[in-house]
């Protein structure tokens, strides 16, 4: 299997920038989309340590 397969990839439902649902897979890697004809990709950077969330760490300062 070649690294461009998209054959572990799970599927996008949706295009991040009109929300239409005609997206297909770039032979390159990424996603197109043929409504508003743009092309991304979507990468997984890593879990987040449960709790630690940019949004609480403002909330705890500003209880403070």
């Amino acid at each position: 299997m070649s690294e461009t397969s998209h054959a572990t990839r799970q599927t996008v439902l949706y295009c991040p920038y009109c929300a239409e649902e005609t997206l297909f897979p770039l032979e390159t890697g990424g996603w197109e989309c043929r409504s508003c004809m743009r092309a991304f990709s979507v990468t997984f950077l890593g879990l987040s340590p449960r709790g630690r969330s940019g949004e609480s760490d403002i909330s705890r300062q500003e209880s403070a």
